[in-house]
């Protein structure tokens, strides 16, 4: 047995690696010693400089900006035997004197620090005497200012690895798209012909992915609480944690409020509360003495709870990155958990405002404009995501460029159990000619409108709304006034969203978003461009609370499908399921086996065209159905 595996058993009490964790530290300490991991949070990402410092001679720093995680990671290292401590703003002047004196001392193999306090070029200087075999860098996006948590003190990181020249350096994150890698290797000068990047683990089968778009406050109240009790049960005696995210301190606490009055043991989490408050509703959703925390974004880093059975977004965050990190802290004992994300018109217009005021970074600067329009960007592909067409999981590994992981689809999200109801292979539609007149003409209406009113109001101007309020504001008079007044106000308003998320429409990031058109906007109006934007479907803008009306087990099979096939592939199914200790549906949806006992492949190529079997499957699950194949008699 190797130090390695030895010290994962012993010091860690771990029975084994993952494949990905045993290629990162195989390449830190006998490869080419320089590593970026990208891995979801909850993955094992720590692990990777964590034993690796504790087999290595001398004191390997750890540079983390959470405080609270950083306290838990030292706390239970210790209690392994590893010795470790932190620098942080939290500590005394006295404590931290003795702490630094220690650590000088080399009486620590792990030491983390917090960014910040590395502006100091007397501590760098000390760090860099104690010659660290190994430096590690946590959150490692925060250093690209194209992510989605840029962190001013993460530039400096760069010249701290110069100067102290550690032969290995780790650097980890959970979200980071193919940009933000690039970024990460640049700034601190891992070079992509020099370090190795590992890529894995952002398959979240067991996560059941869902978004409703619903204009009603009172729908998605309710949508709310019915994903919790659905998840969790009763207040009285629930199954597990949730989180609820919104998007302002003011709607955590309303949100909190409405918990409360249902029962839940609930509490809410932002910046503005005090960091004694703060710590207390971790402390307590940690030992279970709270059920739901409802939270900005500030929650959730380092969160120890592996039985939050849902992730509830109230309103929608500022990215992908972002959404995929916190609705991932659900399910992390790989047992289903469901992730609603909850979103509306207003959405839009909430997050260009917070994206205006927070563009200059530092209180009272000026927006940086490209820093903006980078932010603006993302949260774009995250309404991308709103609409998608295809399975949620698949659009989200591909966002990450985890092209080993896909799924061929879930078949489990809420995309793939409509395709799955609709019986459709899920291929873009062109847009027809009616459909582009639709565009052009809500086009022209927001060409029309001039600055005059919101996105709400030129949607109500376009479906022919006639008030008071659209008459002040001389929307009644323009000639676009009833354009779409086929059309439901609800399903212009989301053709009007699906426009912005297509970059023919755009908000000012006035503190009342007004639509305006972009270049593409104007020359597609014109019919100079092609209309590249599929309209909503005839039931978009409308919440979608329907329960499916049967299952697909209870359809007729098809004329082409061996019903004899389908049921052992069925039984093969199950009988993966419970040797791996989960759902069925995790393994593969029905309507894969539906076609594998109409095709009937023989081979790992013939099952690569199989709906549902992407690599990640194929390699885990396609020689058990192949065997079922080739066994069943002709």
């Amino acid at each position: 047995m190797s130090d390695i595996d030895l010290a994962l058993r012993e010091r860690f009490g771990l029975p084994a690696f993952h494949p990905w964790q045993r290629e990162a530290i195989d390449e830190l300490l006998e490869g080419r010693q320089k590593v970026v991991v990208i891995a979801p949070t909850g993955g094992g990402k720590s692990l990777c400089y964590q034993l690796p410092a504790a087999v290595l001679e001398g004191t390997s720093i750890v540079i983390s900006p959470l405080i609270a995680l950083m306290e838990d990671q030292v706390r239970a290292l210790t209690q392994r035997g590893v010795a470790a401590t932190y620098l942080a703003s939290t500590l005394g002047p006295e404590e931290l004197k003795r702490r630094e004196g220690e650590i000088f001392e080399d009486r620590y193999q792990l030491v983390y620090v917090a960014p910040e306090r590395l502006e100091s070029p007397w501590l760098v200087e000390r760090l860099a005497g104690l010659q660290p075999p190994l430096l590690a860098i946590d959150e490692a996006h925060c250093i690209s200012q194209w992510g989605h948590d840029f962190r001013p003190s993460y530039l400096r990181l760069g010249e701290v690895i110069e100067r102290m020249q550690p032969p290995r350096v780790i650097a980890c994150t959970a979200t980071a798209t193919p940009i933000v890698r690039r970024e990460i290797q640049e700034r601190l000068g891992l070079g992509s012909d020099r370090s190795a990047v590992i890529l894995r683990g952002f398959s979240r089968p067991n996560l059941h992915l869902a978004v409703v778009e619903s204009d009603s406050s009172t729908e998605r109240r309710k949508l709310m609480l019915g994903a919790l009790r659905s998840a969790l049960g009763g207040p009285e005696s629930p199954q597990g944690g949730a989180i609820v995210y919104a998007a302002t301190r003011r709607n955590t606490e309303k949100l909190a409020d409405v918990l409360a009055k249902e029962g839940w043991r609930v509490a809410a989490y932002h910046a503005g509360l005090s960091a004694p408050v703060r710590e207390e509703v971790n402390r307590r959703f940690a030992d279970r003495s709270l059920d739901v925390v409802v939270a900005t974004n500030a929650f959730g880093m380092g969160i120890d709870r592996a039985d939050i059975r849902t992730v509830v977004h109230a309103q929608a965050p500022g990215s992908v990155e972002a959404y995929y990190q916190e609705v991932g802290r659900a399910g992390r004992d790989g047992q289903p958990a469901h992730g609603l994300l909850l979103t509306s018109s207003g959405d839009l217009g909430l997050r260009r405002r917070l994206i205006g005021f927070s563009g200059g970074r530092d209180p009272g600067s000026v927006p940086d404009s490209e820093h903006v329009q980078q932010q603006w960007r993302l949260f774009l592909d995250l309404m991308r995501y709103v609409e998608a067409g295809s399975c949620r999981h698949d659009f989200i590994l591909r966002y990450f460029g985890d092209e080993q992981e896909t799924l061929g689809g879930c078949g489990h999200c809420d995309v793939c159990e409509r395709l799955e109801d609709r019986g459709e292979e899920g291929a873009a539609r062109c847009a027809s000619e009616d459909e582009a007149l639709t565009v052009r003409k809500a086009l022209a209406g927001v060409a029309r409108n001039q600055g005059r009113a919101g996105l709400t109001a030129v949607s109500e101007m376009l479906h022919g709304t006639d008030n008071e309020r659209l008459r002040r504001l001389g929307l009644t008079d323009l000639t676009t006034h009833g354009l779409l007044k086929d059309h439901p106000k609800a399903w212009v308003l989301a053709l009007l969203r699906r426009l912005i998320t297509a970059g023919l429409v755009d908000l000012t990031t006035s503190e009342f978003p007004i639509p305006y058109l972009t270049p593409l906007g104007i020359a597609t109006m014109k019919d100079e461009e092609p209309v590249r934007v599929l309209v909503p479907s005839p039931d978009a803008g409308r919440a979608k609370t329907a329960k499916k009306e049967r299952r697909r087990s209870e359809r007729a099979l098809p004329d082409n499908v061996d019903p004899s096939l389908f049921e052992r592939l069925r039984s093969t199914r199950l009988d993966i399921a419970r040797a791996k200790g989960v759902p069925a549906y995790v393994i593969c949806h029905d309507r894969t086996l539906l076609e594998i006992a109409a095709y009937k492949p023989t081979s790992i190529e013939a099952l690569a065209d199989i709906f549902g079997m992407g690599p990640a499957r194929i390699e885990n699950y396609g020689e058990p159905f192949l065997e079922t194949v080739n066994a069943h008699a002709p």
